[in-house]
């Protein structure tokens, strides 16, 4: 035996690969001093990792500063319209959300990991607060962005991001699809200047068209789409003049949204001028109060109408609100991150904690709820954005639009903005799942059939919700039935029964494991020896433990022996020395294995017979 296992060292050694150290050496690897080469690298202290601006500000080089600032200027040109279509989507008028996308873009240049990630208004964000605001007092906006950030924070502080993994790919799909289909429709009663309450039928909706809010939402959207396209065109020649072009198209594209709105609102702004506001055929949007944010603590208590509301009577108003959207926003905001993290680790609790102080620090300036959005993200990163110091431009655009251009967005058509909602939305759709998933998993499957059906009829709260359980049930019915290999195998002259679950096993499928051992040996009349191979076990509970010694008695009291197989020597310990029902074994199996353990067991019958 000792040669043998001199042997499989010397071969270990030979292929001079580092090997991580193994307390249980059950596999007779040892620890090469080449190991001691390989470190990992040295950590940013606590202040760096949370404060993030101090890890790169000191490598911040004028090309960096060059690119963040074209990036950052675009990304201005892409956050206004959007955040006054996400603030009139929420209900809200136009400044609420410029306050959000100002507070956003600023404070995540200090905390934000990801150059790439843009905070301020979503659809998402916009339609969970529409669900949650409607016809309440604005102030409730403003402190559920308040509680949002707050419960952001402490998901962060407490490092709660692995919250986000039991929401898997299937409900986020579906979940983002269901939403995006929800703002669309919600957005074609605007399109078309249809001005019914609740959800109009077919011929209410047909009837209640108004033809000048339709035609310019038509156009805008069309337009919109059409513009779109220009990043995509390719000229055959490529020389000086057809890369300058390109680009320039490319900006016409991504600046398509501020393009579409400046155009209509001055068409709109000289026939007022010419006329009167009364002449004007199609909807535009509400009066804006001007002026920049003003600092004041969030709204806890405070008056609307003839009722005074304390903080209990908001947090009742708001009710399942306070936890959905900010567990919404983090989902939202790590996605996004991690589809745009390159070199480095996704560190999704400081991302938590930074979009916490995000939501914080809006909630001051009458600031809506904010998340990250795919669509400016993806502008930030076609722009060639190097850090999030593109934050900072982009904050300056929206703060001077907020102090010079709120007198004009009264001047914006309804329409218009809705086309902007819906060219932006439409193409996060995605029904490729249906068939991928029917094909190869049914119960991702049903998952995202089930989550996307849900949140068009229910809501996308409960939506979510429905998606989440079923995928907990999912994985405790995968936890109380493990898949188990039965084989009858044979080691020389002893043939022995060799069960080898495939995963980790915890109390909940300890049964599972039992039910399989005696069903193995009532199969084979407890003829021969059963092996267990542990291999995969991680961790031993109570329950587990009491269940083996109980198996090893039904074996033993059968005549018949019970072998644990590459079981971790920190685990033998849990099995008392006196109990001779259970003998360990390493792997491979030798027979002098199986006749020490005939020897252990007192004479239970000779297997080398």
């Amino acid at each position: 035996m000792k040669d043998r296992y001199d042997l499989r060292i010397e071969a270990k050694e030979d292929e001079a690969y580092p090997m991580k150290n193994d307390s249980d050496n059950r596999n007779g690897d040892v620890a090469l001093p080449i190991a001691q080469n390989y470190t990992k690298p040295k950590e940013k202290s606590l202040l760096a990792r949370r404060l993030y601006i101090l890890s790169w500000i000191g490598s911040y080089e004028r090309e960096k500063g060059m690119s963040d600032l074209i990036a950052g200027i675009t990304l201005g040109m892409t956050i206004i319209p959007q955040s006054i279509a996400y603030a009139a989507l929420a209900g809200l008028s136009s400044e609420y959300g410029l306050y959000s996308a100002f507070m956003g873009s600023i404070i995540y240049v200090f905390f934000g990991t990801i150059p790439q990630v843009s905070i301020g208004p979503t659809s998402l964000m916009a339609l969970l607060t529409l669900q949650y605001c409607s016809d309440k007092p604005v102030q409730i906006v403003v402190v559920l962005a308040f509680m949002a950030g707050l419960v952001e924070l402490l998901m962060g502080v407490f490092r709660l991001g692995f919250i986000v993994n039991f929401i898997p790919s299937p409900v986020t799909k579906a979940f983002t699809s269901g939403t995006a289909l929800i703002v669309a429709l919600v957005q074609m009663k605007t399109l078309f200047g249809v001005k019914v309450k609740g959800i109009p039928t077919p011929a209410e909706f047909w009837n209640n068209i108004k033809v000048p809010d339709a035609i310019v939402g038509v156009t805008c959207l069309v337009v919109l789409l059409l513009l779109r396209q220009l990043s995509s065109v390719n000229f055959k020649k490529k020389n000086e003049t057809t890369r300058r072009l390109k680009k320039l198209l490319w900006y016409i594209s991504i600046s398509r949204n501020a393009l579409v709105v400046f155009v209509l609102s001055f068409i709109a702004y000289m026939w007022i001028k010419k006329s009167s506001i009364e002449a004007i055929p199609f909807s535009l949007s509400s009066k804006v109060t001007s002026g920049l944010p003003q600092f004041k603590l969030p709204p806890f208590s405070f008056e609307s109408g003839n009722r005074t509301y304390g903080f209990f009577d908001i947090c009742s108003e708001l009710g399942s609100g306070l936890i959905v959207v900010p567990i919404v926003a983090v989902l939202a905001n790590v996605a996004i991150a991690k589809a745009f993290v390159k070199d480095s680790q996704l560190d999704a609790s400081q991302e938590m904690l930074t979009l916490g102080l995000c939501n914080l620090a809006g909630s001051f300036f009458s600031a809506m709820p904010t998340c990250g959005a795919f669509t400016r993200s993806a502008v930030s990163q076609a722009s060639g954005v190097k850090t999030p110091m593109a934050g900072i431009y982009t904050g300056i655009i929206v703060f001077s639009a907020l102090s010079i251009l709120t007198p004009y967005f009264q001047y914006i058509p309804k329409s218009s903005l809705s086309a902007v909602l819906i060219a932006a939305v439409i193409f996060m759709v995605d029904f490729s799942p249906f068939l991928n998933l029917w094909k190869n998993n049914k119960k991702d499957f049903f998952s995202w059939t089930g989550c996307l059906v849900v949140c068009l009829i229910a809501g996308v709260e409960v939506g979510l919700l429905y998606g989440i359980v079923l995928n907990m049930i999912f994985v405790l019915l995968r936890l109380g039935n493990p898949k188990v290999d039965v084989n009858l195998k044979q080691c020389d002259s002893v043939t022995y029964v060799h069960i080898k679950p495939m995963s980790d096993v915890y109390f909940s499928g300890a049964d599972a494991i039992r039910t399989e051992i005696r069903s193995a040996c009532i199969l084979y009349r407890y003829d021969f020896p059963v092996v267990l191979d542990c291999s995969r076990f991680m961790l031993f509970d109570a329950t587990f433990i009491e269940m083996l010694n109980a198996v090893a008695k039904e074996i033993n009291e059968q005549k018949q022996i019970f072998v644990l197989q590459s079981l971790s020597e920190k685990h033998k310990p849990l099995f008392p020395a006196a109990n001779s029902n259970i003998i360990f074994a390493m792997d491979p199996l030798t027979v002098e294995d199986f006749m020490t353990a005939e020897k252990k067991a007192n004479g239970n019958g000779s297997l080398m017979a």
